[in-house]
C-alpha cells in the first residue's frame, strides 16, 4: 500500500491532495493535514487532482474523474456517495440526504459524516445546506461553504 501526498496552492489557500494505492483518500486544509504514514511524493493521480481542482476553480469543470476511495464507516461511505448525486450548483439539506438514504430522522447523523467528509470539494459536502437553505456546519468554516456555492453559481 503506497501513499502519497502533496500540497498545493488555490484560490481558495493551500490543499493537501493525498492518495494511496493511486486514488484520491484525502483533500483537506492543508493546515488542518495530520497524516504522519504518507511520503510526500506528487503521483500521476495527485497531480490529476490538482489538475481537476484548479479546474473546478477557473469554473471549466463540474464532474470530478479521479478515482477516489472512501475510508470511513459503512453509513459514512453511504452519505459521501449520495453527496456526489447532489448536481453541481445545486444544494441539498441535511434532512434531504437522510431521506435519500431512507433514514428519514438521520439527519444530524448525515451531518456528521459530513464533518467528516475526507474528500473536500470532489465529494461535495459544501452542497449541503440547512432546512431553511441557509449555510450552516462546514468543517473549514461558513465562509469557505458559501465561497464554494458561490464560485458553482
Amino acid at each position: 500500500m503506497t501513499k502519497h501526498c502533496q500540497f498545493y496552492e488555490f484560490k481558495i489557500g493551500r490543499l493537501a491532495i493525498c492518495s494511496e494505492d493511486n486514488r484520491i483518500t484525502d483533500i483537506c486544509l492543508a493546515d488542518s493535514f495530520k497524516a504522519t504514514d504518507y511520503e510526500f511524493y506528487e503521483s500521476s493521480t495527485i497531480k490529476e487532482a490538482a489538475k481537476e481542482l484548479r479546474a473546478y476553480f477557473n469554473k471549466e469543470l463540474k464532474t470530478f474523474s479521479v478515482p477516489i476511495k472512501l475510508n470511513g464507516t459503512d453509513f459514512q461511505k453511504k452519505v459521501w456517495q449520495e453527496l456526489k448525486n447532489i448536481p453541481y450548483g445545486q444544494t441539498r439539506s441535511y434532512k434531504e440526504i437522510a431521506i435519500a438514504l431512507n433514514n428519514d430522522f438521520a439527519f444530524r447523523a448525515v451531518g456528521g459524516a459530513c464533518n467528516k467528509n475526507p474528500i473536500l470539494i470532489m465529494i461535495p459536502c459544501h452542497r449541503v445546506i440547512g432546512s431553511d437553505k441557509k449555510p450552516v456546519g462546514f468543517a473549514c468554516g461558513i465562509e469557505m461553504k458559501e465561497h464554494l456555492l458561490n464560485l458553482e453559481k
